[in-house]
């Protein structure tokens, strides 16, 4: 008893430490917590937040599995493994886990506003994926153009490298260093959109980028619409997941506001622009 109280007063000086933006003095309380009670999963949910913010991503995974063993439907867990997946590109397995998180959040009881944002990380974990299938069907198309992709990611890979080293010998600060990889990404994608320009104008029909916009995107199933509704809040989603969720839960998905199916309306213009892409797009678009 006197360990777990031990615990949770060292939990809430992390927490002070990191609402003041000290995040490793906060990792540092959130491990002596641990030590004084390593049972609780929502200790290692907080180190793993704090882990986030300090860019240590495989600490981040391990916390997060940890904590999802000690209490499987772990919202939070799932929402900071996925980050952390995604940061170390494999959008695979952050799908599965922001996903995850997403599910937990829209069937959960409790009010949160975390579903918005949990929707945001998932539509940027599938679209990180397509990009990923993309890349491959483009390199395939042009074995040039792959090649010197890969040499442009050797480059940046290097580069990063080369600042994590400075960082390490105590040659460049942390701001700064942040500052130096945002950098170095930005021009690397930069090169890469040129340089993917370049090839699709000699061959349009195979080289172009093809892409969903979010706006035609169910934030539920997170697929294509077909017959999209609008709320009284200003959201759209696809008729039938929407009616499904709202048989489970009579709320707004998203904001968790109070929502009856009789306050949807079709949603026309948005339905138009839907059947618009997909009649254009139908060799590719249900890939998606």
């Amino acid at each position: 008893m006197a360990n777990e109280h031990a615990a949770d007063q060292l939990k809430e000086r992390g927490n002070a430490h990191f609402r003041k933006g000290e995040y490793a003095s906060a990792e540092a309380c959130y491990s002596q917590a641990i030590q004084k009670n390593s049972k609780n999963p929502l200790f290692y949910t907080n180190r793993a937040n704090a882990r986030l913010k300090l860019e240590r991503w495989q600490d981040v995974i391990d916390d997060c599995i940890r904590s999802i063993e000690l209490m499987k439907e772990n919202m939070k867990a799932f929402f900071y493994l996925a980050q952390a997946q995604l940061a170390i590109n494999h959008p695979n397995e952050a799908l599965s886990s922001a996903l995850m998180a997403y599910e937990l959040c829209v069937h959960s009881t409790a009010q949160t506003s975390n579903a918005a944002t949990i929707s945001a990380l998932v539509l940027k974990c599938k679209k990180t994926k397509w990009e990923g299938r993309e890349r491959d069907r483009i390199r395939r198309r042009g074995e040039l153009l792959g090649e010197l992709e890969e040499k442009l990611e050797e480059i940046k890979k290097k580069d990063l490298f080369d600042i994590d080293e400075m960082v390490a010998n105590g040659k460049m600060g942390t701001v700064e260093a942040e500052e130096e990889r945002e950098s170095v990404n930005e021009t690397f994608a930069k090169k890469v959109k040129e340089l993917r320009t370049a090839f699709a104008v000699s061959d349009p029909e195979h080289m172009a980028k093809r892409d969903v916009p979010d706006y035609l995107v169910d934030p539920i199933t997170f697929e294509i619409m077909h017959d999209p509704v609008v709320t009284k809040h200003g959201h759209s989603y696809e008729r039938a997941t929407l009616i499904e969720h709202l048989k489970r839960s009579p709320t707004d998905p998203l904001t968790r506001e109070l929502l009856r199916i009789e306050d949807l309306r079709p949603n026309i213009a948005l339905r138009e622009a839907c059947t618009e892409f997909l009649e254009q797009n139908s060799g590719w678009a249900y890939d998606w």
